[in-house]
């Protein structure tokens, strides 16, 4: 090992850090298989631990060695791997015995190539990348990450550190002074974790309340925040796993699991967002979605027979209520059978679905894992023949009853079983069938307590529930994607209920069986947004609530809120009141036209903003801690549910009986989307309220595509592309894309993109050269110009323009239902506009 310390490193900072992280040793190394106690002194404390104690540390290292990027380290009772997977992402694999197969559903990407440099001395190890310096301590083992300037990013705790519990594994943080953390996916509370804890096992929660945790799904990665300093940290651990953030004690926070290795990646970047790019970039990140999933969709437990699917349809066309689906849950099957129709509801299925894709429709059709026991029923009995069912230990299938009755489940941890499941979305795929809606794939069953023992293959290394059970719904979303897009010959819609860290590469995911109240609407926000800092970008809730029936006000909040999230579904019950648009009233088909109106007029902006989640992980909602990580006001209770539509987009949701509601505007100036009116940053603010409009504002400096309304997107708008232009004082970027929304072309070059930015300083808009093969849809550019003074000059690549007085509006205004009749004013705002040919070349604003 080297004794020199690089150059790179002042021996004024490295003796800092030792001071800061090394204990001494009372006694020296016992051997790896000794049972000596070791005694440790911490500042304020002395304890005794040795091999026989029911707690289990690491103990000292007795060997080290390098190779490449990564440090093999032996402990007196452990095994250690630490890896410079990039220069801003360190990983350590941690076990009592010798480290296994290094398998991981979740992580794709490979350690990339990245300078490194590893010092050492009797007490510390000393591991520097580009980004981060790992100071591994000796005696005892433990770890803390610092800033190459030297900033305490986060540490082992002190006489903790890592531990088991017999199988359990835990490792524990110190606590920083002020420390806030956000993510871990689908999980209830605030936006700042702070004090609490939660357990990661997928679950099947019916109607759960507002703070239930488990859920559905499982994403172990959180976002750490203190001292202006932001980091990572993913936990890849399918057993149930439990996190603490100070929740009944005030010295750590910890993470760990019921089994398998500690396995985690630390992730720091300086900028909030660049941890879930790199986040993103270990565990996948979505392909572009068929454009039609972005439109408004049509749910119900359930529609059927056919007839009543058409009506649906057609009076959502007749009401001029823009909509792309269509969905049918478990009663379009035969019994409950899957890849099944009931032939006297849905006698013709492809006729059906032919017939709703020329009123402009597509449709998602429900799946779930549980195959019944039945003879005769060909799903059954081909898997039966394939051997493709999950088993107990004596070699029985595992049976448990779901809708159909007994049923089987297929193996979605093997090659084997994922080939036979998606063989059979043929079947669907036959019938027309756009969309695969995965449910039920926890695996949730009647009891809802599945047996430990049942067996997995695991790809290749055959386990029980307690490895499998988390990542049973993300690998089912895996086959559903694979054979779908396989059979579909174009992109298809998948959506689930259950996952895991990285499901964001196969499917869209929705927040289960929420309820018909207002703050099951506000939480599910938090939910989105939390979903949105740990990875996933496509993401959803039940308009208008699953279970119950939702006031008049609280569905016409619930749609206004449900046109600014990612995937805009409107769901219900069985034996709940219908909850189509129309069936709450005139006034409320007039809101709901106008909010899910205004989506697909800003489609061009919402799917620029798909494509960049595909890029950068990204999500299109995003909570303001990912661009105002340091600002305080955002995690008060009071503002922690404004979030961010795409880049530009300030959304204020408030639940519906409020007739005020407090505010606070980030840095930076705001423009209310819907007047015009300029809203300085940096302010808390009380609003007023309506019942039949959101508050959304946008931001300074920002470039909003939009389009002419149309009823589907099947239907090609107008030739104009709309480019809304803010004012501001800060530099901005948009990337504008589009692509033929349904094929996979684009992944040979076949799109349009165009880099747009806004140059504050140099009072410059610039549309870059485009990029790909295809033709843009719109022939012309309608520049308007928000907050310009009335007599602004413009010219366009160097040439006078005239840019014309304008007046835009982007809701129509609510009848007033009252015996006068009087109707609302016309709200919008005074602009100026001029419209240009839409050239390939690089088209230049100044103003």
């Amino acid at each position: 090992m080297k004794l020199i310390f690089s150059a790179l490193i002042s021996l004024s900072l490295i003796t800092s850090l030792m001071a800061q992280n090394t204990t001494v040793l009372s006694q020296k190394e016992t051997s790896n298989n000794g049972l000596n106690p070791i005694k440790i002194h911490t500042p304020n404390k002395e304890y005794s631990a040795t091999q026989n104690s029911p707690v289990l540390s690491p103990g000292n290292i007795v060997s080290m060695k390098e190779n490449g990027q990564q440090l093999a380290i032996e402990t007196q009772n452990a095994y250690v791997q630490i890896t410079a997977y990039t220069a801003s992402i360190i990983r350590i694999r941690m076990d009592k015995k010798q480290l296994g197969r290094d398998f991981s559903y979740a992580v794709i990407e490979e350690p990339q190539p990245c300078k490194t440099n590893v010092t050492e001395n009797e007490n510390t190890i000393v591991f520097t990348t580009d980004s981060v310096r790992t100071i591994i301590n000796k005696k005892p083992f433990s770890v803390a990450f610092y800033t190459i300037d030297g900033k305490l990013i986060s540490e082992d705790e002190k006489g903790l550190g890592t531990s088991w519990i017999g199988n359990q594994v835990t490792t524990y943080k110190t606590l920083q002074k002020g420390e806030r953390f956000i993510g871990l996916g689908e999980k209830t509370g605030n936006l700042d974790r702070a004090g609490t804890g939660y357990t990661n096992w997928n679950n099947d929660n019916f109607g759960y309340s507002i703070s239930a945790d488990p859920l559905y799904s499982t994403i172990p990665f959180y976002i750490g925040i203190h001292d202006h300093i932001n980091y990572g940290i993913f936990l890849d651990n399918t057993y149930q796993s439990d996190f603490n953030f100070g929740a009944s004690n005030n010295r750590f926070s910890s993470f760990g699991a019921v089994g398998g290795e500690m396995n985690y990646y630390f992730i720091y970047r300086t900028q909030l967002k660049d941890i879930i790019t790199d986040y993103t970039a270990l565990t996948g990140r979505m392909q572009m979605p068929p454009l039609w999933s972005i439109g408004y969709q049509q749910n119900r437990y359930s529609y059927y027979p056919d007839a009543e699917v058409m009506r649906i349809a057609r009076t959502l066309r007749e009401k001029k209520i823009p909509a792309d689906g269509i969905t049918l849950d478990i009663h379009y099957m035969d019994k409950y059978k899957l890849f099944t129709w009931d032939k006297k509801r849905f006698p013709d299925p492809v006729k059906m679905n032919q017939d709703l894709e020329k009123l402009g429709f597509k449709t998602t059709v429900i799946v779930d894992p549980g195959i019944k026991v039945e003879d005769g029923y060909a799903a059954h009995e081909d898997g039966i023949a394939k051997n493709i069912f999950v088993k107990y230990p004596d070699g029985e299938n595992y049976t448990a009853q779901v809708w159909p009755g007994w049923c089987n489940f297929p193996d979605f941890t093997s090659t084997k079983g994922r080939d036979w499941w998606e063989n059979k979305i043929k079947i669907l795929a036959n019938a027309g069938v756009d969309g695969i809606w995965n449910d039920m794939n926890e695996i949730a069953s009647w009891g809802n307590k599945m047996p430990n023992n049942v067996l997995f293959n695991y790809d290749g290394e055959p386990t029980t529930t307690l490895q499998a059970h988390n990542v049973y719904g993300m690998q089912m979303a895996r086959s559903s994607f694979e054979g779908a897009k396989a059979s579909f010959a174009r992109r298809p819609f998948i959506l689930t209920r259950a996952g895991y860290a990285g499901l964001q590469r196969y499917t869209a995911i929705w927040t289960g069986d929420n309820r018909s109240e207002d703050n099951h609407m506000i939480a599910g926000i938090r939910l989105l947004n939390s979903l949105g800092l740990s990875g996933v970008a496509f993401t959803g809730m039940d308009i208008g609530g699953f279970t119950g029936n939702p006031t008049i006000p609280l569905y016409a909040r619930w749609i206004q809120i449900g046109a600014f999230t990612p995937y805009f579904r409107n769901h219900t019950a069985v034996n709940t009141k219908s909850s189509e648009p129309w069936t709450f009233g005139e006034e409320v088909t007039e809101i709901a036209r106008n909010f899910i109106g205004l989506r697909y007029k800003l489609l061009p902006y919402i799917y620029s903003n798909f494509y960049e989640a595909t890029q950068d992980g990204l999500p299109v909602m995003r909570s303001l801690a990912i661009d105002y990580a340091f600002d305080s006001h955002i995690y008060d209770t009071r503002y922690q549910n404004e979030y961010l539509f795409g880049s530009s987009l300030l959304v204020l949701p408030y639940e519906s009986e409020h007739q005020f509601g407090e505010a606070y505007f980030p840095a930076g100036n705001w423009y209310n989307l819907f007047s015009g009116k300029l809203q300085k940053g940096n302010e808390e603010k009380v609003l007023k309220l309506s019942y039949s409009k959101l508050p959304v504002y946008v931001k300074e400096s920002s470039i909003i595509p939009m389009q002419s309304l149309i009823q589907t997107t099947a239907e090609q708008p107008k030739d104009t592309l709309y480019l809304n232009i803010y004012k501001g004082d800060i530099n901005n970027h948009f990337v504008y894309y589009e692509d033929d929304g349904e094929s996979y072309k684009y992944e040979q070059g076949d799109f349009y993109k165009r880099v747009m930015q806004y140059d504050a300083a140099n009072k410059t808009l610039r549309l870059e050269s485009v990029e790909g093969s295809l033709a843009s849809k719109f022939k012309h550019i309608k520049l308007i110009m928000h907050g310009f003074d009335a007599d602004q000059k413009f010219s366009i690549n160097g040439q006078d323009a005239k840019f014309k007085k304008d007046f835009v509006a982007l809701l129509t205004p609510i009848s007033k239902f009252d015996p006068q009749g009087v109707a609302n004013p016309l709200e919008g705002e005074d602009v100026l506009s001029c419209v240009i040919t839409n050239s390939n070349n690089t088209i230049s604003i100044k103003y």
